[in-house]
C-alpha cells in the first residue's frame, strides 16, 4: 500500500503495525478512498498520546480538538476499540470512557449540556499499541474492499482489497496472460482487469465522509471521481480468464464483471484444473485454490494439488501464485515455491506461494 500512496502523490509520515499515516488535504481523503486497491479503510487522525490508565486515556482524549470535526448536533460513537501489549485492554470500557470524555470536550466547546446526535455519523476508531493511543474519524464507512460490484459470491471468497494486492505482489501486468482456475465470483480477473484499465475501485459506491460537508464539499469528491473518470483507459486488450468447475459459479463471475465494467476484458468458462493448458509462454496463475476449509475436503487435497503441478509443468515458462492454508501444498504441487509469505485471509492463515517462471525477452526495438 506505501507504493500506492506515493503514486497518489502523498507523503508517507509513519508506517508501524500495518497502519499508514500520510499528510494529506480533503482531497487526499477523497482521493485516498476512491483510487486506493490495498486499503481497508482512511481514517483521520485526531490525535495520540501516551495513557496507562483510564484517567489519562480521560484526559488525552478530551484535551483533542474535537470541535474543530463533529458539530453541535453530529452523531458519534467509538465503532471500534483495539489493544494490543497495553495496560488498558478491555474495549467496551476504553469505548465508554473515550465517549464521555468527547462529550465533555463538546460541552465546553459547545457551551450545552445536551447533544442531539441527529445529524451526519462520525464514527470514531481507537487503537492502543503498548499503551500508546491513537484516536480517529473513520471517513469509509464500509471497508474498501466493498467495492460495489461483489453482488453475487463464492462460498469462499477472497475479498477485492486482498485479491489486488496478491495481483501488485507478482510482476503481472496487463500485455500478460493471466488465469485464475478457480476464479469462484471472479475476484482476482475482475480486480486485475480494473488494474489493467485503470479503475479506481471506489468509484461507485460512498463513503461516511461525503455527509462531511464543512470539512470535505461535494465539490472535493466530484473533482476526484471526474479525475479518476478520466484516467480510465477505455481501449486496453488483454487476456485475462477465469476457470470454474461449477457453471452457476462462472455465471455469478459474469455478472460480477458486468457490474464492474470489465466484462469485455475476461473471459470466463467453466473448466475443470485437470484441463488447464495454454499455448501462449510467459503467463501468469494467480489463484486461490480450496484447502479443506469445510468437513470433508481435506481427503481431496493431495490429489487437487498434485494436479495443479502436473498442469502447472506443462505451461512453459509460466509463473503460478497460490494463496493456500493447506500446508501440504508445495509438497503435492510437486516443486518448492520460490518464494512464501505469510498472509491472513479473514482470520484464516494462508500461505502465498510464489513459483517463479523465467523473464520474457526483451521486444526488439526499432525495426524487425
Amino acid at each position: 500500500m506505501k507504493k500506492e500512496i506515493i503514486d497518489l502523490g502523498y507523503d508517507i509520515v509513519e508506517s508501524v503495525d500495518g497502519r499508514i499515516t500520510f499528510a494529506g488535504d480533503a482531497d487526499a481523503i477523497c482521493r485516498a478512498n476512491i483510487c486506493l486497491r490495498t486499503a481497508e479503510r482512511i481514517l483521520i487522525k485526531v490525535g495520540s498520546f501516551h495513557a496507562e490508565s483510564f484517567e489519562e486515556l480521560y484526559q488525552g482524549v478530551k484535551a483533542l480538538h474535537w470541535e474543530e470535526f463533529i458539530p453541535e448536533r453530529g452523531k458519534f460513537w467509538v465503532k471500534k476499540a483495539s489493544s494490543v501489549k497495553s495496560k488498558l485492554f478491555s474495549p467496551s470500557d476504553i469505548q465508554s470512557i473515550v465517549k464521555k470524555a468527547i462529550v465533555e470536550r463538546m460541552k465546553l466547546s459547545y457551551r450545552t449540556d445536551w447533544f442531539k446526535e441527529d445529524a451526519e455519523s462520525y464514527p470514531i476508531r481507537v487503537f492502543l499499541m503498548k499503551d500508546e493511543v491513537t484516536v480517529a474519524l473513520d471517513t469509509t464507512g464500509d471497508s474498501l474492499h466493498k467495492r460495489g460490484y461483489r453482488r453475487l459470491e463464492s462460498k469462499a471468497p477472497i475479498a477485492e482489497n486482498l485479491a489486488a494486492a496478491l495481483i501488485m505482489l507478482t510482476p503481472w501486468r496487463s500485455d500478460r496472460i493471466l488465469v485464475d482456475p478457480f476464479c469462484g465470483s471472479g475476484t482476482i480477473p475482475i480486480e486485475a482487469a480494473m488494474m489493467a484499465a485503470n479503475i479506481a475501485p471506489g468509484m461507485n459506491r460512498r463513503f461516511t465522509a461525503e455527509e462531511w460537508k464543512h470539512l470535505i464539499t461535494p465539490q472535493n469528491w466530484k473533482d476526484v471521481r471526474d479525475e479518476a473518470k478520466d484516467e480510465i483507459i477505455t481501449d486496453i486488450e488483454t487476456d485475462i480468464q477465469g476457470y470454474d468447475l461449477d457453471p452457476e459459479m462462472v455465471e455469478i463471475a459474469r455478472i460480477n464483471a458486468r457490474k464492474a465494467g470489465v466484462e469485455n476484458m475476461i473471459h470466463f468458462q467453466a473448466r475443470d484444473i485437470a484441463d488447464l493448458s495454454h499455448r501462449k509462454k510467459y503467463g501468469f496463475i494467480i489463484t486461490n485454490p480450496p484447502y479443506g476449509e469445510r468437513i470433508g475436503e481435506q481427503k481431496e487435497l493431495p490429489a487437487l494439488y498434485r494436479t495443479i503441478g502436473e498442469r502447472y509443468k506443462q505451461l512453459d515458462s509460466w509463473s503460478m501464485y497460490l494463496i493456500t492454508g493447506y500446508e501440504q501444498a508445495e509438497k503435492y504441487v510437486g516443486k518448492k515455491a520460490d518464494k512464501n509469505r505469510k498472509i491472513y485471509n479473514g482470520m484464516i492463515k494462508t500461505y502465498y506461494y510464489q513459483f517463479m517462471g523465467p523473464k520474457p525477452p526483451r521486444r526488439q526495438q526499432g525495426h524487425e
